[in-house]
């Protein structure tokens, strides 16, 4: 047979409409050819590469799940242990102590020997003395006589007696003092009083006043009655205020009394 000549093919008999069956179908070799090398060429079709954009999405995709992969990784690794410390710790709870109960276990037991009742009775205090120390009686206060008291007017305050300097105007007054028969005393009174109004000066001269001397004689020429030199010596001044003392107050301390009631005598 020649290559262009017709090939048979055996192909199964069929029914027609009429009844009548269908024989072989003549075909040619080319066309049976032609059938053959179809599905082949559309095997063998070369694949093409797929593009950029094609390479980017797989890409991205695999990121994406590596990504996902890593945080879940991550939050077991994290929670895992936290939540196994914090079920640990709320299992592990202690319950609170007071400062009493820590001590407990320091507490120390002694354990003695020998006869308790014996130590007891060692302890008692029952027949136990008190010893009061005796309280001191006071020294009675030395109280000035009726003469001085009745002497020193209204009983105020004495101030003491200091032995005046030999040749002074104190010591000239101390003479005349005890030539009257009153006391030191009296003499501290009036030591006392002049110091106050003159300071014992015999030209001591009050201003705004006009009293002068020792005594403070108001006027100061009321002192001439006891002598012309009353101006300057002492002795004059001292024998008139004296005398002055006497006639009005009594005593030296009843002047000063009266002067640190008023403030003059």
């Amino acid at each position: 047979m020649t290559p262009d000549g017709p090939v048979v093919h055996d192909l199964p008999a069929a029914n027609d409409d009429a009844g009548q069956t269908r024989g072989v179908v003549p075909t040619r070799r080319r066309d049976v050819a032609a059938v053959d090398r179809a599905p082949a060429r559309q095997t063998t079709a070369r694949r093409t590469p797929p593009g950029p954009a094609a390479r980017w999405s797989r890409r991205r995709s695999t990121s994406a799940t590596f990504a996902a992969f890593a945080a879940v990784a991550f939050a077991a690794a994290w929670i895992g242990p936290t939540g196994a410390a914090l079920s640990s710790a709320s299992a592990e709870e202690v319950p609170p102590i007071s400062l009493y109960a820590s001590t407990l276990g320091d507490v120390q037991s002694v354990t003695a020997e020998g006869d308790t009742a014996a130590e007891s009775a060692s302890l008692d205090r029952s027949g136990y003395t008190v010893y009061v120390t005796p309280t001191p009686t006071p020294t009675p206060t030395p109280t000035r006589s009726a003469a001085s008291a009745s002497s020193s007017g209204s009983g105020g305050w004495v101030p003491p007696f200091v032995t005046p300097d030999p040749g002074s105007a104190q010591a000239i007054a101390y003479e005349m003092v005890m030539a009257r028969g009153w006391g030191d005393d009296q003499f501290s009174c009036l030591v006392a009083l002049w110091n106050k109004e003159s300071g014992w000066r015999v030209n001591a001269y009050n201003a705004s006043s006009g009293a002068y001397g020792i005594p403070q004689s108001l006027p100061g020429n009321k002192m001439a009655s006891a002598g012309a030199d009353w101006e300057t010596n002492p002795a004059t001044q001292i024998t008139w205020g004296l005398g002055y003392i006497a006639g009005r107050y009594g005593t030296p301390c009843g002047a000063w009394d009266h002067s640190t009631r008023t403030g003059w005598y």
